[in-house]
């Protein structure tokens, strides 16, 4: 949902707090437009990120609920480039999309991110994002880590206007954040200064 971490994929660079620099698109260019985005399904986190440690985010078409998300109009291969960055491949290669309808689901392989969802049209075009091929409940939650939980929150308010308090309830209530953050202790984090030693949170119980 942050711009300023797209643009790291269309141009290349490395966003704050992560581990990786991705290559860029083919095509560079800024999208036409974006919009914010309310699409049936839940947000979870599991597996471990090596971009940001801690949880990663995926997104579960078939959860109870609704998860934030934010549409960026972006040509076919973009979209492909941005995909194969998230799947870490090179980008250059367009993806099959003939496949891809309203309410379809296409297994591209089986990372964690080669699944692609369309949840639907949104003026003609297909809304379209890639997860995982399992369920939430099919998959051990792990918690984001605070730098990740961070870049996740600003992505919020950038593209829904959502505060601190607000951002933290939601995140604090997706399956894998629960097992380590409260809305409380996820809103002062958003509160306070970020760090350069933001890591991965523990287990409860840890």
């Amino acid at each position: 949902m942050h711009a300023r971490r797209l643009r790291c994929y269309l141009t290349g660079g490395r966003p704050a707090g992560a581990r990786r620099t991705y290559p860029s698109c083919r095509d560079p260019r800024p999208p036409e437009r974006s919009v914010p985005l309310m699409l049936p399904g839940v947000l979870y986190f599991a597996t471990v990120s090596p971009v940001w440690s801690g949880g990663r985010a995926f997104y579960d078409p078939d959860g109870a609920g609704t998860t934030a998300a934010r549409g960026y109009l972006l040509t076919a291969a973009q979209f492909s480039d941005v995909a194969a960055q998230e799947m870490y491949r090179e980008p250059g290669r367009d993806l099959d999309l003939t496949g891809v309808r309203a309410g379809s689901r296409v297994v591209l392989g089986p990372g964690r991110y080669e699944t692609l969802v369309c949840p639907g049209t949104l003026d003609g075009h297909p809304v379209l994002t890639f997860t995982a091929p399992w369920g939430h409940r099919e998959v051990p939650g792990n918690p984001p880590s605070a730098a990740y939980l961070r870049h996740i929150a600003a992505g919020l308010a950038e593209a829904h206007g959502w505060g601190a308090e607000r951002a933290a309830a939601y995140l604090a209530g997706c399956p894998g954040a629960d097992e380590h953050w409260t809305p409380e202790s996820a809103a002062a984090l958003l509160r306070s200064a970020p760090t350069d030693h933001d890591g991965a949170p523990g287990r409860r119980g840890d």
